[in-house]
Formats: C-alpha cells, sequence, structure tokens
C-alpha cells in the first residue's frame, strides 16, 4: 500500500476518535456539572484521548506534508486556522478554572463544534479558494 495512502487512513480514523471524545466530553458539560467545572468522570480518561488524538492527528498530518513536499491547496490554510480554533476554543471549555462560567464552557465547545464541523466540511468538499 501506498505510504500516503496509510497515513491518510491513520489520519481519518483518529479524527473520528476525536469526533468521539468530543461528544463524550460534550455530555461532562451537560450532566452532572459542579458548579463552573464539568463533570468529573472518566475525566482522566477522556482528557488522555482527547490529547491522544490531536497529538496524532498534529503528527500524522505533518508526516502527510512531509510525503507531499509540503505542497498544498489553497483550502489547506483554512483548515489549519479551524484546526487552531478548534484547539483554543476547547482549552477554554475544560481549562481548571472555577472562574470560567458553565455559559463560556458551553460557547466554547459549540465554537470547537462549529470549526470541527467546517473542517470535516472543507475536506469533503475541497473548496479553490485561488
Amino acid at each position: 500500500m501506498d505510504m500516503q495512502l496509510t497515513v491518510k487512513i491513520i489520519h481519518m480514523s483518529i479524527v473520528t476518535l476525536l469526533i468521539g471524545v468530543v461528544i463524550a466530553r460534550a455530555f461532562t458539560l451537560f450532566v452532572g456539572v459542579q458548579g463552573n467545572q464539568p463533570n468529573p468522570v472518566a475525566r482522566k480518561l477522556l482528557v488522555a484521548l482527547q490529547h491522544l488524538s490531536m497529538t496524532l492527528i498534529v503528527l500524522t498530518g505533518v508526516t502527510s506534508l512531509v510525503i507531499k513536499n509540503f505542497e498544498v491547496q489553497s483550502w489547506f490554510y483554512a483548515k489549519i486556522v479551524l484546526f487552531l480554533v478548534l484547539f483554543s476554543s476547547l482549552i477554554k471549555a475544560y481549562k481548571k478554572d472555577d472562574s470560567i462560567l458553565l455559559a463560556q464552557r458551553r460557547a466554547g465547545l459549540a465554537i470547537a463544534v462549529v470549526a470541527l464541523i467546517g473542517i470535516i466540511g472543507l475536506v469533503i468538499i475541497k473548496p479553490n479558494f485561488g
């Protein structure tokens, strides 16, 4: 099998894991919240899975870039910006800080979900911005 195809399959499998983890962690902001903090049940497992999936997404993405000699289409840059939005909004949503209100956490989650849907849409549509 072609190396690029193998990396792409791994990358998309990990994206599927990330989608599942984002959905699972979303429930912690709506069920069993404690004050302004998310539900602590299975927190360590979900955090570990989220960190693992984000790290593997970055590593397989960089590997794919190296294999392609950094030749990308114009929509790739929008995908990177949306990934950074996803990453930062998940940090805001789940940061261990009591000063962050539950409404702010839920807004961070909503922004993350919109960014994730935007990334998936870009990958499916592959628009030509140039």
